[in-house]
């Protein structure tokens, strides 16, 4: 071999050497993830969907839960914030898996010798042009790295935690579904009410009226039930107008279609409820996805704070290997192949696993003391929505009565006004006892049957419990 062969050849090889892809590096401990709060979701809007119809829908409550569930925007948003999270642990756990890669170069060079500082004589100053050709697989595999391991735990447990939220999701769009429901039927009701007191108006003004032509009573009294008429006719106004503006509230939760028209099915009469404060607290903390999602984010913190902590002293083990084909050209090229282990042992990072050490402690705290505040929740739940039943069963009770009372006292007042013995100052006065009355029986059903929801939302049961707690038909 010549002394130019010997002189060239190691500056052939450490340019082709730098030529060649290098395989990967290995992949330095990261800081453990931190867990993000939950989006504010809103469960009064939807996504529209379907095409309007000339024809009103009959629409049932479990037709409207059926649909809130479909269309929702909470339930929608939170099937979108799943996906994200279980993203971000495919991400973690890609960490520990295999990593492969391939990639081929051909080149073609021409050597300044001078530039590299050889001024040999015999030696020509320029080397080349000359080319070769090299392909390559290379493999990286992560042995151990307890940092990675900790965190790919700790995205696991923040993907059920989010899935548990969507599944809450769910309970939360019943209630909304079923209050907005209630709603129209309850604003319903009153237009029923309003209707019979207005034609009651309607003959009391037309019995005045002719009594003062046969010149059986004054005038004040016609202008009095003429008065009272016109309220009546304005307070049916209003209301029909509220129904209307509920409905366009349920249609915006359950995604009808813009400007599509539909009736409800459902009345909701009144129907009392038995509980025992014990059972329902014991149900609520085992069904409750959102205290179970609570849990899984405690989970995933603990496994931060750990993943953060293995950056200061565990050490990881990568494997790092290649195997591929070099030559002036494939035809007469000849296979070469590398593998190397290697172990990373953290020293010193500027004081960053202290800090993300700190910051996964702090977030541990959070999520703790959101878990105690949610366990309060519950049992404040469950027991504010058992006293409210007990009371607002009470007052449907007391309610009915009253109704029964001012309707008999409006019967004798328009006795009383007939037979002349009295003007109809006890008329009108009885007709606003009776809307009162009216008023607050169906007010106090509606809150009755708003309890029901409630306390099945409380115990993380509404898509089963709100239909067996208001005796909806299958």
């Amino acid at each position: 071999m010549t002394i130019k062969t010997l002189l060239v050849l190691p500056l052939l090889a450490c340019e082709a050497l730098a030529q060649v892809p290098p395989p990967p590096e290995a992949p330095p401990n990261g800081p453990a993830p931190v867990l993000q709060e939950p989006l504010q979701v809103s469960y009064g809007g939807s996504v529209p969907t379907g095409q309007a119809s000339a024809t009103p829908l009959n629409l049932s409550l479990r037709d409207a839960i059926r649909r809130g569930l479909q269309f929702n925007l909470g339930i929608l948003t939170n099937r979108d914030i799943v996906d994200t999270v279980r993203a971000e642990r495919q991400k973690a756990l890609s960490t520990l898996l295999p990593n492969l890669s391939a990639g081929a170069i051909q080149t073609s060079q021409q050597l300044d010798l001078v530039a590299f500082g050889l001024h040999v004589p015999g030696i020509p100053k320029v080397v080349g042009p000359f080319g070769y050709q090299n392909a390559a697989a290379y493999l990286q595999q992560t042995v151990y790295d307890r940092t990675s391991l900790k965190n790919l735990k700790s995205a696991t447990e923040s993907r059920k935690a989010a899935e548990l939220t969507a599944e809450d999701a769910r309970n939360l769009v019943v209630q909304a579904v079923s209050n907005a429901y209630l709603a129209i039927i309850s604003d319903a009701a009153l237009v029923d009410a309003i209707q019979a007191e207005l034609n009651l108006a309607q003959a009391l003004f037309d019995r005045a009226s002719d009594q003062k032509n046969a010149g059986t009573v004054p005038g004040i009294d016609v202008l009095r039930a003429d008065v009272q008429l016109k309220t009546e006719q304005q307070r049916l106004l209003a209301q029909k107008n509220q129904v209307e503006k509920d409905k366009l509230v349920l249609a915006r939760a359950i995604g009808l279609p813009a400007g599509q028209q539909f009736n409800v099915t459902d009345l909701l009469p009144f129907a009392p409820l038995t509980t025992a404060l014990d059972d329902l607290l014991k149900q609520a903390y085992d069904h409750r996805a959102d205290f179970r999602a609570a849990q899984a984010n405690v989970r995933a913190a603990e496994y931060a704070i750990e993943a953060a902590r293995a950056e200061h002293y565990w050490p990881s083990v990568v494997v790092q290997a290649s195997y591929g084909d070099i030559g002036s050209t494939f035809a007469s090229s000849h296979g070469t192949y590398s593998l190397v282990a290697g172990v990373r042992v953290p020293i010193y990072a500027g004081g960053r696993a202290h800090s993300d050490t700190d910051q996964a402690e702090a977030a541990l705290r959070n999520k703790k003391n959101a878990l105690e505040d949610l366990r309060g929740r519950i049992d404040y739940e469950i027991r504010s929505v058992l006293l409210d039943l007990q009371s607002v069963a009470d007052q449907v009770a007391v309610a009915r009565t009253n109704v029964a009372l001012a309707t008999e006292t409006l019967a004798q007042a328009r006795d009383r006004f007939g037979a002349g013995v009295t003007d109809n100052i006890e008329v009108v006065q009885a007709q606003q006892l009776l809307a009162a009355a009216n008023e607050n029986y169906i007010g106090s059903l509606n809150a009755h049957n708003g309890a029901k929801i409630a306390l099945a939302t409380a115990l993380g049961t509404a898509e089963e419990g709100v239909p067996q707690y208001l005796n909806l038909k299958p």
